[in-house]
């Protein structure tokens, strides 16, 4: 049984995020391994392992990113822990100036500003891929979605980068 059908849902990059949290809840209300603490041992382990698997499934589909990587994975494209590189120049360049941009910000004369239009333009960016990855994984061109999701990470590391200069510039 996939996530998806765990939840009662149809694999979909789409999903209703209230539908799956409720659908959660229910899941866990049902089998929580704390309803089970006077079954036989064999019971209680089983318990244990479905709410795991619950808890593995609401996490991977609660999330956009992880749940395309899921998405992918169902149809034999598997990305996680990969090495592979992406052979797209132009997103190649765009990394390097963005890296660019990302190191300059503590040089500019107004630091605060100069993050939130890094920001803003890291976001504009991610919505961007992510609706690209959206028609992608709906058209089923599965290789196309795969390098949108290894760009949707880089994003997401470059994100994280940002929000510790951030912290770091908090401190001051």
């Amino acid at each position: 049984m996939n996530y998806f059908e765990l939840f009662g849902l149809a694999p979909a990059f789409a999903l209703n995020s209230q539908t799956l949290a409720e659908t959660y809840r229910g899941l866990q209300m049902q089998f929580h391994p704390d309803k089970f603490a006077a079954h036989p041992e064999r019971e209680r382990l089983q318990a244990v392992q479905r709410s795991a698997l619950i808890n593995d499934a609401f996490t991977t589909l609660k999330h956009p990113l992880s749940r395309a990587e899921y998405l992918l994975s169902l149809q034999g494209v598997e990305l996680h822990a990969e090495q592979k590189t992406l052979k797209d120049p132009v997103f190649l360049m765009q990394q390097m100036e963005w890296r660019e941009q990302l190191s300059d910000i503590n040089d500019a004369q107004d630091v605060f500003a100069a993050m939130m239009a890094f920001e803003q333009e890291l976001q504009q960016a991610t919505a961007e891929y992510y609706a690209e990855l959206a028609r992608q994984l709906s058209a089923a061109q599965w290789q196309d979605a795969a390098d949108t999701v290894r760009k949707l990470k880089f994003m997401t590391k470059l994100q994280t980068e940002l929000e510790r200069l951030e912290d770091a510039q908090q401190e001051f």
